[in-house]
């Protein structure tokens, strides 16, 4: 599904991906967890085409687009959901909804997949006509998942979707992010909760200092000690 072969990601001067090596086999879901700062979201934003400056390969479904622009990989089934959100705040619920399916040309499809997504997220129906900027932070995180599986991808990325919300709330989209994987969607997630990211991923990466430092089966990185003392606040002995 995603292959990343040796990455470096730059920001001008600043060397911020090092040598990053990743993949995705088939239909998982895969972590990446790490402190802020280290280079995750500018990881994300490579693989969809937003970093200027990157070396080495990327591999979507065997096609290489590390050098694509954005709007083409988009088209080519990757969606993401940034870092808080990012909706387009002075549109309605469903224009959002609407902006999600711009590039698709079945409107059965786009019929199917909305009333998918409102029986994922039900609120979103009652808040159709309310202003996106106007919805509480945990009906703004299931707008923006809800948008980005407007396009119907084939692999989802999420960047820090537990953020600001309540525990009762992370507990709910996390078991979403579970149907959604299940209904046929890939998905790669980047989230400071570690455990929690963990219990739901197959696999896991850890990251600092912009290279990848454990790799392993997401059970195997929650029984190990560095793992579990610096993300899973576990105490040693």
């Amino acid at each position: 599904m995603l292959k990343l072969t040796n990455v470096h990601a730059y920001y001008g001067n600043r060397h911020i991906i090092k040598g990053i090596n990743l993949h995705i086999q088939g239909n998982a879901i895969v972590t990446l967890i790490g402190t802020n700062g280290v280079g995750k979201s500018t990881l994300l934003n490579s693989i969809c085409g937003l970093v200027d400056s990157i070396t080495g390969s990327i591999g979507f479904k065997g096609n290489e687009i590390g050098h694509l622009p954005s709007y083409k990989i988009a088209k080519m089934g990757i969606s993401y959901v940034p870092e808080r959100r990012q909706l387009f705040r002075g549109l309605t619920t469903w224009e959002n909804l609407q902006m999600g399916s711009y590039a698709r040309r079945d409107p059965a499809g786009v019929k199917e997949d909305l009333e998918w997504v409102l029986k994922l997220f039900p609120i979103l129906k009652e808040r159709k006509i309310q202003m996106a900027e106007s919805l509480s932070g945990g009906e703004q995180q299931m707008l923006a998942v809800s948008r980005a599986l407007m396009s119907r991808p084939k692999l989802l990325l999420l960047d820090e979707p537990s953020l600001g919300l309540a525990p009762i709330l992370i507990e709910a989209i996390f078991e979403v992010f579970k149907e959604i994987n299940a209904n046929g969607t890939a998905i790669l997630l980047v989230e400071q909760n570690a455990r929690k990211a963990l219990a739901v991923a197959s696999e896991g990466y850890v990251m600092e200092g912009g290279v990848i430092a454990l790799h392993g089966q997401a059970e195997e990185l929650m029984s190990n000690e560095q793992v579990q003392m610096l993300y899973l606040g576990v105490q040693r002995r």
